[in-house]
């Protein structure tokens, strides 16, 4: 009797476990609407604790609601987050998008092993590692060349195929967008 009660205690402890684990997991995710639909994100806390809890701090706070995909390159991928001179309607700044960042301080750098594929979201910064703030960026093709470089947040799980319609930037002038497309809403969790 005393092996079942034990038996039934772990099974009960795991359950537990499991659960608060998956309760921590739902909110590791970020929905973007996009004028073609939705795009899921997942979160990685794991490897970008600080990256991770900035955005969804700056998500939950409606901060990147409207803000422009300032600098979109075909075949490389589509940049946004600036809260400050980004939002569409609340101040645009279009020669200005892609500067800014937000009231919450810069972040030093999270970088790991995760590779730049395909959807992988990254944290944009300046020259400066430990520059990163709110703009972010979703890769459309693999960029090996920036492995180790830049901090890797997350990793679109649906809805790449409305990523591949926002509107591209001119190459003439580093992908930035004349009347861009923008992050109509973006919410923390699925």
């Amino acid at each position: 009797m005393k092996i079942l009660h034990l038996a039934f205690a772990g099974a009960l402890a795991l359950a537990s476990w499991t659960g608060t684990a998956f309760a921590q997991s739902a909110d590791n995710f970020l929905t973007i609407t996009l004028k073609d639909g939705p795009v899921v994100i997942e979160l990685r806390p794991d490897i970008a604790p600080k990256h991770v809890e900035q955005i969804k701090a700056l998500a939950a706070a409606g901060e990147y609601d409207n803000v422009a995909f300032h600098r979109v390159i075909k075949g490389f991928m589509a940049q946004t987050g600036d809260v400050q001179y980004g939002d569409m309607e609340n101040g645009y700044q279009p020669q200005a998008a892609g500067t800014g960042g937000s009231s919450r301080p810069d972040l030093p750098a999270e970088f790991s092993d995760v590779p730049f594929e395909r959807g992988t979201v990254g944290m944009a910064r300046s020259q400066d590692p430990n520059s990163a703030n709110s703009q972010f960026f979703i890769m459309f093709a693999p960029g090996d060349f920036l492995n180790g470089q830049y901090t890797v947040v997350g990793k679109v799980v649906s809805g790449m195929e409305n990523v591949d319609k926002i509107k591209l930037g001119d190459d003439a002038n580093n992908g930035s967008v004349t009347d861009p497309d923008r992050m109509i809403s973006v919410k923390v969790g699925k």
